[in-house]
């Protein structure tokens, strides 16, 4: 197992451990949201940790994965299979995933998600890809 899944593992080990709060390393004091997707060629369960906004009653992701080149594998999952769980301050949802397309929403999402988490401003300065912006939306 990577060094990378190690963290992820150990995080989500924590946050379930703590009402969804992260108790040490980057991620402490940030508002952070395990996505469990369905895998969209494997049909596997994945678990992702994911820094969060909220945008009213809706939870905000943001598909960065770190400025790399190309999106995360956890986007390509809930573009297949928008119905997803979240796990957040330590209640697990049922949600629909909602991929923003309309230009001034994105911008205002992502503008509102990267001034909470300057990162997010990196991310976007290291590639040139549309970096997705992610809504989602509780229900049941």
């Amino acid at each position: 197992m990577s060094s990378f899944a190690d963290f992820n593992r150990d995080l989500i080990t924590d946050l379930r451990a703590h009402q969804g709060k992260a108790t040490g390393g980057p991620f402490m004091g940030r508002d952070v949201l395990i996505l469990t997707t369905k895998g969209a060629k494997s049909g596997e369960i994945r678990e992702t940790p994911l820094v969060y906004t909220r945008d009213g009653d809706k939870y905000v992701i943001v598909a960065s994965k770190g400025g790399a080149p190309t999106n995360p594998a956890w986007y390509h999952n809930l573009r297949t299979h928008p119905e997803v769980t979240i796990e957040v301050g330590g209640e697990k949802l049922k949600a629909r995933a909602q991929v923003i397309d309309s230009e001034e929403e994105y911008e205002r999402l992502y503008h509102h998600h990267a001034t909470i988490n300057p990162g997010f401003h990196d991310y976007r300065a290291r590639t040139t890809r549309r970096i997705p912006v992610i809504v989602l939306d509780r229900i049941g």
